[in-house]
């Protein structure tokens, strides 16, 4: 084997928690999962080490919460989802404001502090029927937080109200809405986009809408759904995208930004999409890549819902520091066969069983326990 210096130069690169490029990252990619892992779990560190009064490193978080899909009725059609129907479809829904109160009652019981509220692209519901949801919510239930309507609804809503983003954003916040989730982005290379869901928003609509929301003083999340028809290349030029996005929001003066990224691999039960999904091996890989090129996040999920609690609780040594949501429901990738389940308790075994201390969280990572 010839010796090549300049790999050796950019894992002390990488170990010393500088950025690296996209040429650099596919390198890192090809290394040995444990070396990959080895230099996630260092960047992990050098990313947490000031947070939680110095504790950070110390420290693996998660959260109590709930998905509630308020309606399952989209016309977008995405061939990776087996959760949407139409509205003639006998078991297409919209929720009543009766249901939504008791699974949040349901969810403050168990300890909840938010739910991830998503739904389908209904073509029909008004801007007003969602500020009223909203109200009613916040008005309810005033310390509840409302993480809600991912970018491509966002997308939706701008062509179904005809109203600008800024303002539907604006009006959303001022009805109670709390934080973005950072579903749909899929893959932010169009390309791929059009080949999985050619009727959702595409990349630069996704980046437009965070950016507006972090510029109005809203938070998210950043997700990257993989394993289907991209390429390695691909899913580098996402993690580029996500922090270009994150080097633009951090400079806003008294803005928001991304809390945090998740990624997950492909479910392709009951979907149309027809690719090879791939397994734990592959998910360890991304997550940890992703943690060393997102610079400026400082947190990263694992995605315990799609990988079963084992390859979850690995993953906290390849890159994540949080575990996630103990998932009090759950129905979107549930339709695509995976099923997994967790408990408080559960999460909490997991994490000290590593040497780490459990510690709730709320959607901006301060601590609530």
């Amino acid at each position: 084997m010839i010796y090549d210096a300049s790999l050796d130069d950019l894992l002390q690169k990488t170990w010393d928690g500088k950025r690296i490029s996209q040429a650099e990252a596919l390198r890192l990619y090809h290394l040995p999962l444990e070396e990959l892992g080895a230099l996630a779990d260092r960047r992990r560190h050098l990313a947490k080490a000031a947070n939680f009064d110095g504790r950070g490193n110390d420290v693996v978080t998660y959260i109590v919460d709930r998905n509630v899909n308020y309606t399952n009725v989209c016309n977008v059609y995405c061939k990776f989802c087996a959760f949407y129907r139409v509205e003639k479809d006998d078991d297409s829904y919209v929720i009543t404001f009766d249901e939504l109160d008791r699974k949040i009652e349901e969810t403050i019981a168990l300890g909840g502090t938010q739910m991830l509220m998503q739904g389908g692209h209904h073509p029909k519901l008004s801007k007003q029927w969602y500020l009223d949801l909203l109200s009613h919510v916040k008005g309810k239930f005033p310390n509840f937080n409302i993480h809600g309507f991912s970018p491509s609804e966002f997308v939706h809503f701008r062509e179904v109200f005809n109203e600008p983003l800024e303002k539907i954003i604006s009006d959303f916040r001022a009805a109670g809405l709390g934080s973005i989730p950072g579903g749909g982005g899929e893959i932010l290379v169009d390309r791929v986009r059009r080949r999985i869901s050619p009727l959702k928003a595409m990349s630069d609509d996704w980046l437009e809408v965070m950016d507006t929301a972090h510029r109005l003083g809203l938070y998210s999340s950043a997700t990257m759904m993989f394993g289907h028809v991209e390429t390695i290349e691909d899913r580098i030029e996402h993690l580029e995208r996500l922090r270009g996005q994150q080097d633009k929001s951090l400079k806003y003066e008294n803005g928001g930004h991304f809390t945090a990224f998740i990624c997950w691999t492909f479910q392709a039960e009951h979907t149309k999409l027809k690719a090879p999904t791939v397994g734990a091996h592959e998910y360890l890989r991304t997550q940890a890549l992703g943690r060393i090129y997102l610079d400026n996040f400082t947190n990263v999920q694992s995605s315990w819902v799609t990988q079963g609690l084992e390859i979850g609780q690995i993953a906290l040594k390849y890159g994540a520091n949080d575990l996630g949501s103990i998932m009090i429901e759950e129905n979107v990738v549930s339709q695509a066969g995976t099923t997994f389940r967790m408990t408080a308790q559960d999460m909490k075994r997991l994490i000290s069983d590593l040497g780490y201390e459990p510690r709730q969280r709320n959607n901006w990572y301060q601590l609530v326990d």
